[in-house]
């Protein structure tokens, strides 16, 4: 379902001395550095696999999920999600994906919850029983009836994050891209957003990349774990295997001493 090889992103930046001497300097003569925020980065998902995609803060992980998605067309290395590459198939991928990111919403900020579904529905061409069969359920799952009429700007973290999980699923994605998608919730809250992304992953079989900081986020959900560091991949395997490998099961403690292994 998504199959990436040798995937590399670089972007350019310019350089400059300390002062206002540096930034005259640079405006008129430039010093420009390469950045590989991702680095041959080869990987094999499986339809209906659920992956832990996890790594420091700028460790490559949401550049990741902006190739795979098509906001973003990689440098080099080639990349597929469900038959199609993302850069160059933005409109067909998006039919095929569904993203929840954390720190974004793809809400209409000064409309109803309801009116946002009801535009989605038109966008993705969902036909009404479908629609209206997961409008049903989505709303029962995430108790989202309450709020269905308030506008986005509204709504608290913990129900718009509700309503971000449902608008990303009303179209039945076949692959979900969620990229710190229980940052800053309550427990209750993130309880509730695990128990759904499980349902749907069992459920409907969908295939899930997931980052996140939360190892319970992992733990709770993850068949397989992809770490990555400096833009480069340094683990591929299941959760077991590290706990059995590190003999302890605070995966807190596991993460960062993997990272301390490939520190150079």
């Amino acid at each position: 379902m998504i199959s990436a090889t040798m995937l590399c992103k670089d972007y350019q930046i310019i350089v400059r001395d300390k002062g206002l001497t540096g930034m005259i300097k640079s405006y008129f003569k430039p010093q420009k550095t390469i950045v590989h925020a991702v680095r041959n980065i080869t990987m094999e998902i499986p339809e209906g696999q659920l992956v832990g995609y996890i790594g420091p803060n700028g460790s490559g992980k949401s550049t990741t999920i902006k190739m795979l998605s098509g906001i973003l067309e990689p440098t080099g290395g080639r990349v597929e999600v469900a038959g199609l590459v993302p850069s160059r198939n933005r409109k067909q991928n998006a039919y095929n994906i569904g993203v929840v990111f954390g720190q974004r919403t793809q809400l209409w900020w000064d409309l109803p919850v309801q009116e946002t579904f009801d535009l989605l529905k038109k966008i993705y061409s969902i036909p009404e029983e479908t629609y209206r069969s997961n409008v049903d359920e989505f709303i029962d799952i995430l108790d989202l009836k309450d709020i269905l009429a308030k506008p986005v700007r509204q709504l608290s973290l913990g129900q718009r994050m509700r309503a971000e999980f449902a608008a990303a699923l009303l179209h039945d994605p076949k692959v979900l891209f969620l990229d710190e998608p229980t940052i800053g919730l309550d427990v209750t809250a993130k309880y509730r957003i695990r128990d759904f992304i499980k349902k749907m992953h069992q459920e409907r079989k969908v295939t899930v990349l997931l980052t996140s900081h939360d190892m319970q986020d992992i733990e709770t959900l993850s068949d397989r774990l992809i770490i990555i560091n400096h833009g480069e991949m340094i683990y591929d395997g299941t959760v077991n295997a590290l706990k059995e490998r590190f003999q302890t099961t605070d995966m807190d403690r596991i993460v960062m001493e993997v990272f301390r292994d490939e520190t150079p």
